[in-house]
């Protein structure tokens, strides 16, 4: 018999922002970082965040039906507390919190994304730029609390990848390394920490130093990681055996893209491999829907700039020089493409 077709699933994704905003101001109250180690009453946690009493029940077992919180017990006496999840990801007194890219989809993003149809219609871009007309990046940079926020979002929304791909590819014939747009200096670190024999250097621009300066000495890593300073568009690039580019290529158009491949291409040995970390859409752009998506969020933040396939990559890299190719698989939606210089 042929199974019913149904609207749940329309439904469900129609309604989607709901979920995100419930869990977006759970991150931006501090929810999780407030119950942290311990359990507490509806009560006592709305009155430490400063809620009113009207939406607390609503809003913590909205959290809990969700999977974001665990309750025990019910009524006025039941208990919150962390999921092992949450307890993990979201409590901004772990090393291992990812809710600063929370923080900057609930600030800015999600705002922005209510004009997705006017950046389908005009193909410019949606966020700080429609307003003040400068590039998003002169905005965020020109305001340092700004730029700490996103350093940070990008800090947490990158770990996991970062991981798998310090574990992943094979250092043992490399020695040096440039992060290109390097921000807090995390891949640079990972890399200097699983691979001994490996001296890092992280590139970007002078704003940035000390923001990296600072994430690099918490890991005391100072000896073996370098902060550089420079404009990627406009200086040549540190020389290494390995340059890497984490989320960087998505921000720009295909003009620029080529630059920074050239430029890379440029400041390899014979033998080096240049690695771009991206959300890679599959080559029949048909599976990988979060790449697709963030494509279309490069529209709302830069109008020209978009996600891009590994055969899209391989075409470019053979433009500047490259080749020989390879895509490395990391956490979800994920990919480390490598081009290799021969």
């Amino acid at each position: 018999m042929n199974r019913a077709i149904e609207p749940s699933r329309i439904l469900e994704t129609g309604f989607g922002f709901w979920n995100s905003k419930i869990l977006l101001t759970a991150v931006e109250f501090e929810v999780f970082t407030r119950l942290s180690n311990k359990a507490m009453t509806g009560e006592a946690l709305g009155a430490a965040l400063g809620l009113h009493p009207r939406g607390i029940w609503d809003f913590f077992d909205a959290l809990v039906a969700l999977g974001f919180l665990d309750k025990e017990g019910t009524g006025p006496e039941a208990l919150y507390r962390n999921t092992a999840e949450t307890a993990q990801f979201l409590d901004k007194n772990q090393p291992t919190y990812v809710g600063g890219i929370l923080e900057m989809l609930n600030a800015r993003l999600f705002r922005f994304w209510d004009d997705l149809g006017s950046a389908l219609r005009t193909g410019k871009p949606q966020n700080e730029i429609k307003h003040s007309q400068k590039p998003l990046f002169e905005v965020l940079y020109e305001d340092f609390p700004r730029l700490d926020q996103f350093m940070s979002a990008m800090r947490g929304i990158s770990l996991a990848n970062f991981q798998e791909f310090v574990e992943k590819f094979d250092f043992s014939n490399y020695k040096t390394l440039c992060d290109v747009g390097g921000a807090t200096g995390l891949l640079s670190s990972l890399v200097a920490k699983r691979h001994s024999h490996m001296r890092c250097t992280t590139f970007d621009l002078p704003v940035v130093e000390p923001i990296a300066t600072k994430w690099i000495s918490r890991e005391n890593l100072s000896d073996r990681v370098d902060v550089v300073s420079g404009d990627f568009l406009k200086d040549p690039l540190p020389k290494a055996d390995v340059i890497t580019m984490g989320m960087i290529l998505h921000d720009w158009n295909l003009e620029r893209k080529k630059y920074l491949i050239q430029s890379a291409y440029d400041a390899l040995p014979e033998k080096g491999a240049f690695v771009a970390i991206e959300n890679l859409i599959d080559d029949e752009r048909r599976e990988n829907a979060f790449g697709l998506m963030m494509s279309l969020n490069m529209l709302i933040e830069f109008g020209d700039a978009f996600d891009f396939t590994g055969a899209d990559f391989r075409a470019w890299c053979r433009e500047a020089g490259f080749k020989r190719f390879e895509i490395l698989r990391l956490k979800g939606p994920c990919s480390a493409a490598i081009a290799y210089k021969e």
